[in-house]
């Protein structure tokens, strides 16, 4: 069976949905942990970066979607040419293809 680019685009939606799931579930867990007096047994730092990371996760993943409603989702944003599938798919929420992304 053959698939798609619809197919494999709302394959990519679902993984980035999920995504997002993660993320706020997450970022809901480390917030009550940093709430509590012991931080949960975990380092203030540890805690405050790991908050960091979820937050990123959210905002990136969201990022990635909103794209996706807009019709410019898989698009380089520097170079404004196609992300390789391959790399969506490992990287649901790239912004750039990897020439850009290495040029910084």
């Amino acid at each position: 069976m053959t698939h798609t680019l619809d197919d494999r685009t709302e394959t990519l939606r679902e993984l980035l949905e999920r995504q997002f799931r993660e993320h706020t579930d997450q970022l809901t867990e480390l917030t009550l942990l940093s709430r509590q007096r012991d931080h949960g047994g975990h380092d203030p730092d540890t805690l405050r970066r790991l908050i960091e990371v979820a937050q990123q996760g959210i905002a990136d993943t969201a990022q990635a979607l909103r794209r996706m409603s807009e019709g410019t989702y898989g698009v380089c944003e520097r170079c404004g040419q196609d992300i390789p599938r391959a790399r969506l798919e490992i990287l649901p929420s790239a912004r750039f293809c990897v020439p850009c992304q290495q040029r910084g």
